[in-house]
């Protein structure tokens, strides 16, 4: 039995919406590639995608490929600023894990809208160590920040599920 109850689901307007089923898209992309099912966009306030990412760590062997390092590195050299990036979203299939979301603060970005949730994401990951998480939320994480970083979801939680669905099998 659970100790608390899931997360409930957060609605979302129509932009967020487009962006986050942008990620979920990269989620499955990447899993066609054969890496683990996780996708991130970043956005800018005015809506340009600056960055688009999936989780590349099969293919490429480096354990710190998650789609939301990769975006956050696909962000360098673009000469953003630090304003222009903390006005930015960053659209994640799932919630950001530690390693993210410490890459997400350190970026600057001011903004996170994401999927499926960490405690539902457990359950399909099972009880595999070598699939297990640190359990300490990217709220958490944001939380300690010196600069405000906002955090909405999980959202369109069935939709980021999806790609999930079997991909964690041994």
């Amino acid at each position: 039995m659970r100790a608390h109850p899931l997360p409930t689901e957060t609605a979302l307007d129509e932009r967020d919406g487009r962006y986050l089923r942008k990620a979920i898209a990269w989620s499955h992309a990447a899993r066609r590639r054969g890496n683990r099912p996780f996708g991130a966009v970043v956005v800018s306030a005015d809506g340009e995608i600056l960055a688009e990412a999936y989780c590349d760590s099969s293919e490429t062997g480096d354990c710190t490929g998650h789609a939301e390092t990769n975006a956050v590195r696909k962000l360098a050299g673009r000469g953003l600023s630090r304003d222009e990036l903390a006005r930015a979203t960053m659209y994640s299939s799932a919630e950001p894990c530690v390693m993210c979301a410490g890459a997400i603060f350190w970026s600057a970005i001011g903004r996170v809208v994401f999927g499926i949730d960490a405690e539902r994401l457990r359950v399909f990951r099972g009880e595999r160590t070598d699939q297990r998480d640190a359990a300490l939320s990217c709220r958490d994480v944001f939380a300690a920040s010196a600069h405000p970083i906002e955090c909405i979801g999980p959202a369109l939680i069935e939709d980021a599920g999806a790609a999930h669905v079997d991909a964690w099998a041994a």
